[in-house]
């Protein structure tokens, strides 16, 4: 059981996790687990899986998936029939009225939907993936000189589960520069997986890029890719000028998590925020929500 704050409702609420009985077997039973480390991590498996999502037989999965899991289509640019197959609906794009952005240039806001966990001075070689694992940031990005100037800074954590809208946004205007990849595996990062599997970030596959932000300073921003993620795809242009709320890339199928780590005094997140993470709750946000302003 997955709980999660409601920043709306200012309830807390039980997440509907897609494949939740075969992620609890997958990562707690031995045999889940032997066949996790054979073959589900792998990019293999992924690449089969996401094939399939981007087929016409994948089209049936649609109806039962929106059934399942609510999804308000009065929000998506297309109709049900419009998508040719689950990974279409899967990156669907949503009307821009459907995600409304404070244009504020003092107001941060979410780069994605999602559940956020956040944390202020932040120790570089000890980030929180959950109670009792930690991570580097030299490790997560494989650049020291770099991690070392976000000591003390805000780390973002933004898991977008499989229901979620899944394109990514900038946070400010600015420039991004080109994405650095990293291979690695394909675990879930489902908190039932983040509990069991120590440094999950830093051994999933994953995208950085360095973005000079006009009001936050330059930020890291991260895309890690999960199983049955057939691809991270940026959309953006690297080196190009953009704004705030332009659609920075997407996720097909698959749970996944955007990263990003702002340096020490530049930004303070929104307290409702902090105090959830403290309790060790995530808060579901919208693309385009105020999550914080500048420092």
């Amino acid at each position: 059981m997955i709980k999660y704050y409601n920043r709306n409702s200012k309830q807390y609420e039980i997440e509907k996790v897609a494949g939740d009985k075969y992620l609890k077997w997958n990562y707690s039973s031995p045999v889940g687990l032997s066949l996790l480390d054979i073959f589900i991590k792998k990019k293999l498996f992924s690449k089969i899986y996401g094939q399939y999502c981007d087929s016409k037989l994948s089209k049936k999965k649609i109806d039962k998936f929106i059934k399942d899991f609510d999804i308000d289509m009065s929000l998506c640019k297309k109709r049900v029939d419009e998508f040719t197959n689950f990974n279409d609906f899967f990156i669907r794009a949503l009307k821009n009225e459907a995600r409304p952005i404070d244009m504020n240039k003092d107001i941060l806001v979410s780069p994605g939907d999602g559940r956020l966990f956040a944390y202020e001075n932040i120790d570089m070689d000890n980030l929180m993936q959950v109670k009792g694992l930690t991570y580097s940031l030299h490790e997560l990005i494989g650049h020291k000189e770099l991690a070392s100037k976000y000591n003390g800074g805000v780390c973002l954590v933004l898991r977008l589960c499989p229901t979620d809208y899944h394109r990514y946004h900038f946070i400010d205007s600015g420039i991004c520069e080109s994405s650095n990849k990293i291979n690695g595996n394909y675990y879930s990062v489902n908190p039932i997986a983040l509990e069991k599997i120590p440094k999950l970030y830093c051994q999933n596959k994953r995208e950085w890029s360095l973005f000079h932000s006009e009001n936050f300073g330059d930020v890291i921003l991260m895309e890690v890719g999960a199983t049955c993620v057939g691809s991270i795809i940026q959309t953006y242009t690297p080196n190009s000028p953009v704004k705030k709320g332009d659609e920075k890339g997407y996720f097909k199928f698959g749970g996944s998590t955007t990263i990003l780590f702002f340096k020490q005094d530049s930004i303070k997140i929104d307290e409702d925020i902090l105090y959830q993470t403290s309790l060790g709750y995530e808060s579901k946000v919208i693309m385009g929500e105020k999550i914080g302003e500048r420092a």
